[in-house]
Parts: structure tokens; C-alpha cells; sequence
């Protein structure tokens, strides 16, 4: 049966690139620890032009549509999604004084099992599911604020320490992801919205001091430990009332496009054909992955791009597309963009 509703969000599944840079870090800091000073020097001036140089092929091999100069529009941030990672940053700075030696986030066993899995999952399993519509769902942020409660008498210092880790590296993972997606739906330069995200650092010591100011109180350890935790659980219901106040949160997240001087047209466009897409994909039942390579196609890119991008095979894609055409009751590349609202 056609779809008579009507698609484009460029919004395939995220970059493996994310994960994997975090899942090497962590023998990169390990490798570091204990340096003499010389060494150490060479390193700190070494790992700069390594990435400098990493970014520049990876923007080579880039497409020259994505390359070109352009003019980005005027918008309001996404505050919400910073301010659910800076008060998740708070509530990992009262614990981390307790947590054991080596369960720190970023260069701990916990961040290279967070960042190991999530790499997995989006290379081997991102053609069975959404991944992007996991990560823009509250639900796997407030996974996050749970694996920061956890209590040492419960599940022991370690245990406790390992998941409380884990669930920030995950938090800053998804929120940066988050920001990815929403600057390649909504045509905004990345560096405008991940600028500001290094705040959460200062939540993080904000919270290891009040940790103290406790401890300087005279409180029984026990008792201490307890006031964190009954923190903690309420910056997580606090986090998580944030996340459930817009009926739009999951996929825009508070941030929206200011039409200045025109500069925004495009990508105003660009967010009207996605709100089309969400209909289209919803009335016509496309999978998560035919939903993406729909987007895709109305967003102009080609087979060959869609396949890089996508990291699937021409005849996966060309099954999905014919998939893609039954369900929507179109016969062509052009009815199925016609259809979305692209060109």
C-alpha cells in the first residue's frame, strides 16, 4: 500500500572513529604513566601532530560536497543535553573520591570496555538497529545516571567504583555523539556546540569538593557515604525530570535554527524534509536501517556514499532500496525524494 504521508536527516549511524579514539587512549595513557621528564616531553609535543596530521587525511578523504565553504546558521544551543552531562559530571565528582585505585574515568579498564563495546556495536551491529536513534533516546542517558549510583556496601569498592566509571565515560560519550548528530542534521558547525562541553571538567571538582567539605564535617565514613549516595540519586531523578520536559527532546534537544539574513534557509529546509522523513518512516514502517538510508537518499547522497558512510555492501544497499520502494509505494530514486520533500 503507498504512503501518502510524507522525509531528510542525514543521520546514518555514528562515526566507529568516536569510541575507538577513547578505546585507545587508554593504553596510550597507561604507556605514559611514569615517563621521565625528556620522554614525556617528546610525547606531549608528539601526540598533537599525530592527531593534526590524523585529521588532515581524514578530511581529505571526505567528500568535495562536504568540504565546501559554507555559511552556518544562527541558532540556540541545546542547553539541556550540557546540563544533564554537567550535573552527571557533579554527581561522579562526589564519588570520586571513593572509587579504588585505577577506576578513574578516561584511563581506566571501565573506559576501554565502554569504549570497546560501543566500537562493536556500531561496526558489526549497526545494520540490524538504529544506533543513532539509541543514543538520542533519554532512556540510555538515564542508564547513565544509574550506573552512577551504585553503593560500595552493596556490590563492594570495586565493583561500585568500575560502574560508576563507566557510566560517566559512557554519559560524555553519548552527549558528544549526540552533538555530532545534531550538527550534521541540522547543518551547524561541530566546534559551536562540542566548544562549551569541556565545562562539565569544573562540575567534576565542584563535586570532589564538596566531597571533602563532607568529609571535613566530622561524618562518620559510613554516614558520609550514605549522604553521597542519596545526592547522587536525587541529581540523577533531578537529570532525568530535564530529560523528560520536552516532547521533542529526542530529537532536537532544545536546539533550534534562527533565520538571520537568510543564512539559515538551507538548513531550515533541511529540518523540514527531516520532520517529513519522521512521518514517512513512521506510516510506511521502514526498518532503522532502510529509515537511515532513506534519509540519506533525500539528502542527495549516492549509492557509492551511502555505502561508505553506512559501511555496508552495493548489494545490501541495493536490497534495502528496493525494500524502501515497496513499502513507500514509490518506483524510483526520484518519487522517493519527491516524496521526502528533497530534490
Amino acid at each position: 500500500m503507498s504512503c501518502s504521508t510524507t522525509c531528510t536527516r542525514a543521520s546514518a549511524s555514528p562515526p566507529p572513529c568516536s569510541p575507538a579514539s577513547r578505546f585507545i587512549a587508554v593504553p596510550l595513557v597507561y604507556l605514559c604513566q611514569g615517563l621521565s621528564g625528556d620522554r614525556f616531553a617528546v610525547v606531549l609535543v608528539l601526540l598533537p601532530l599525530v592527531a593534526v596530521g590524523s585529521l588532515a587525511l581524514a578530511f581529505r578523504a571526505l567528500p568535495e560536497r562536504e568540504t565546501t565553504p559554507r555559511a552556518y546558521p544562527k541558532f540556540s544551543f541545546p542547553v539541556k543535553p550540557l546540563a544533564v552531562l554537567c550535573i552527571y559530571a557533579f554527581a561522579y565528582g562526589l564519588r570520586s573520591a571513593q572509587l579504588p585505585a585505577g577506576a578513574g574515568v578516561h584511563s581506566s579498564l571501565s573506559t576501554a570496555i565502554v569504549m570497546g563495546g560501543f566500537f562493536i556495536v556500531v561496526y558489526f551491529f549497526s545494520d540490524r538497529f538504529s544506533v543513532s536513534a539509541l543514543f538520542r533516546s533519554p532512556l540510555l542517558l538515564m542508564v547513565c545516571g544509574l550506573l552512577l549510583i551504585p553503593a560500595e556496601g552493596i556490590l563492594g569498592t570495586t565493583a561500585a567504583g568500575y560502574l560508576i566509571s563507566m557510566g560517566m565515560s559512557l554519559m560524555s560519550l553519548l552527549i558528544a555523539l549526540l552533538f555530532y548528530d545534531l550538527s550534521k542534521r541540522m547543518g551547524i558547525a561541530i566546534i559551536a556546540l562540542t566548544g562549551v562541553v569541556r565545562v562539565n571538567s569544573l562540575f567534576t571538582l565542584w563535586g570532589g569538593n564538596v566531597a571533602e567539605l563532607l568529609g571535613a564535617l566530622g561524618l562518620a565514613p559510613t554516614t558520609q557515604n550514605i549522604a553521597i549516595t542519596v545526592a547522587v540519586v536525587m541529581l540523577v531523578l533531578a537529570s532525568t525530570l530535564m530529560l523528560l520536559s520536552e516532547k521533542d527532546l529526542a530529537s532536537r534537544w532544545g536546539i533550534r535554527l534562527l533565520e538571520t539574513d537568510n543564512l539559515a534557509k538551507e538548513s531550515l529546509r533541511a529540518e523540514t524534509i527531516a520532520e517529513r522523513c519522521d512521518a514517512v518512516s513512521a506510516s510506511c514502517h521502514l526498518s532503522p536501517r532502510e529509515d537511515e538510508i532513506c534519509r540519506l537518499i533525500a539528502g542527495g547522497k549516492t549509492n557509492q556514499q551511502i555505502e561508505r558512510e553506512l559501511f555496508i555492501a552495493s548489494g545490501t544497499l541495493k536490497a534495502h532500496i528496493q525494500h524502501i520502494y515497496v513499502k513507500c509505494g514509490v518506483h524510483s530514486r526520484k518519487e522517493l525524494i519527491a516524496l521526502c520533500g528533497g530534490e
